[in-house]
């Protein structure tokens, strides 16, 4: 009998067409103007989320300092410290929540470069358009990651 094929776990790279003026590497699935556009996308968002983890760390440390100036009754009757407690926990997990998507955002820039951006990072499938535009730094196909494949 003929020896099998050896079947490879690894996904294979997507063939890189050529590359921007600007260092963006595009594929057959993924055009220049497509890849531009994600790019605008991208930063934009980038940038949002920066500003939003700074206001959300400045609320955070206003709270800090509104408690340290004794303004604040930590009694029975005043309740006013949890509340302000519970702020500050909140606007630091929105701001480390930020953070983290400016990782991801980071992560889609560098694919980008590379020629991998639009592919799955675990099956290296192309990541259909639709849902690129609407979460433009989607590491994965939905049904990866309904599917509970490479979970977190």
């Amino acid at each position: 009998a003929p020896a099998k094929k050896a079947v490879s776990s690894i996904p294979e790279l997507p063939k890189v067409r050529g590359r921007t003026k600007d260092g963006i590497a595009y594929t057959k699935d993924f055009d220049v103007k497509f890849l531009k556009s994600q790019r605008e996308l991208l930063i934009a968002e980038r940038a949002r989320l920066i500003g939003q983890a700074d206001q959300l760390d400045a609320e955070a440390t206003s709270l800090i300092e509104e408690a340290e100036m004794g303004d604040v009754q930590f009694d029975d009757e005043g309740g006013e410290g949890d509340t302000m407690v519970v702020e500050r926990e909140r606007d630091l997990a929105l701001s480390a929540q930020a953070r983290e998507s400016v990782v991801e955002i980071n992560e889609a820039l560098a694919r980008m470069e590379v020629g991998t951006y639009g592919y799955s990072v675990l099956s290296m499938q192309p990541i259909p358009r639709p849902r690129l535009e609407a979460i433009p730094w989607a590491r994965e196909l939905v049904e990866e990651k309904v599917g509970g494949i490479g979970r977190r």
